[in-house]
């Protein structure tokens, strides 16, 4: 049985700059988000669970802090 090979596109988001990865082409390249940055700009839609939404604080600070100290 012959594998099936996917192409990967890499894209930016256009808030944080973080570089994230599909594996369908975007028909507006520009106007994409990470799932975090999306949250950033509507909060009243942030329906994750309180254990994610204190992991992601808990991470978003410890990087702060090593930037801080490496600056």
């Amino acid at each position: 049985m012959k594998k099936k090979i996917k192409k990967i596109y890499k894209y930016e988001c256009t808030i944080t700059g973080e570089m994230f990865k599909t594996t369908e082409e975007a028909k507006h390249p520009d106007e994409l988000t990470t799932v975090a940055a999306y949250y950033q700009l509507h909060p009243e839609n942030d329906d994750r669970p309180l254990e994610v939404k204190l992991k992601l604080k808990a991470k978003e600070e410890e990087e702060a802090a090593f930037k801080a100290l490496t600056e």
